[in-house]
């Protein structure tokens, strides 16, 4: 029931954003990210999968932290019809839906880990870019049904269409970019091969996410451009369609109006 109540979202939901509303969600995005960030970071090491499963949850509530007055401004100036602790609500419940679906995939996850090339084998680095890869695909594939539901929740509270619309890019802009390089900082979470294990690189704030991203393409590809355009175009094509989703099916997500 639990899961249904996030996988099946009900705006109404959200006129009640009470401590206990907003710590139940906190709860399932911790459960939920722990369990797979272990699975993540088991491959380097029992240790290596301890970290991530700290890391990860952590990664969550520091952007919700770092960008909730942003996100609560952009709730009421946008036309959402949020308050703070609605958005901040809202956003909560999208990560607990990305938590159940990558809760749902850490057994699946675990088995990759155990059957990876070891980390001190001759193919580690492919094997750690290729591992780096696909679970990036699985956490992007979780953050795009985790905002399809933010986006219904939006699209039944908001003034308009627009106002839905235009809050859900404010809130992934700012809330993905400052994500993305908390993640840098809070790194290992995969773990290299030829670094040792350890909670945090001793040089956190050298370099960026999509160098790194772009690296492990490179890698895979062994510098070959022609590859690296496919799957920069299958992914642009993912967008695409997400997006196209997301301005469609006006009556299945009626947004709310005055009486």
């Amino acid at each position: 029931m639990i899961a249904r109540h996030y996988l099946q979202p009900d705006a109404k939901s959200l006129d009640d954003a009470s401590a206990k509303e907003i710590a139940v969600a906190a709860l399932i995005t911790i459960g939920g990210m722990s369990f797979y960030g272990f699975s993540v970071g088991f491959w380097r090491s029992p240790l290596m999968g301890a970290f991530v499963a700290v890391k990860m949850p952590l990664l969550i509530f520091l952007t919700l932290a770092c960008n909730g007055l942003l996100n609560g401004l952009f709730g009421i100036l946008l036309g959402a019809g949020f308050a703070f602790r609605q958005s901040l609500l809202a956003l909560l419940n999208a990560f607990a839906v990305a938590a159940l679906i990558l809760g749902s995939l850490a057994p699946v996850t675990f088995l990759l880990a155990l059957n990876a090339p070891a980390p001190d084998a001759p193919g580690a680095v492919t094997a750690h870019a290729a591992y780096l890869l696909t679970h990036t695909c699985l956490i992007a594939f979780a953050g795009i049904m985790a905002n399809i539901r933010l986006h219904q929740v939006l699209a039944a509270r908001a003034a308009s269409r627009f106002a839905a619309n235009a809050t859900l890019v404010a809130w992934l802009a700012g809330n993905g970019f400052l994500g993305a390089q908390f993640s840098w900082i809070l790194r290992p979470f995969f773990g290299s091969p030829h670094l040792e294990v350890a909670f945090l690189r001793s040089d956190p704030m050298r370099g960026n996410f999509y160098q790194s991203v772009w690296h492990s393409f490179d890698r895979i590809t062994h510098g070959q451009p022609i590859p690296t355009l496919v799957i920069l175009t299958i992914f642009a094509s993912l967008l695409f369609s997400v997006s196209k989703h997301l301005t469609s099916n006006r009556k299945r997500y009626e947004p709310r109006r005055a009486n």
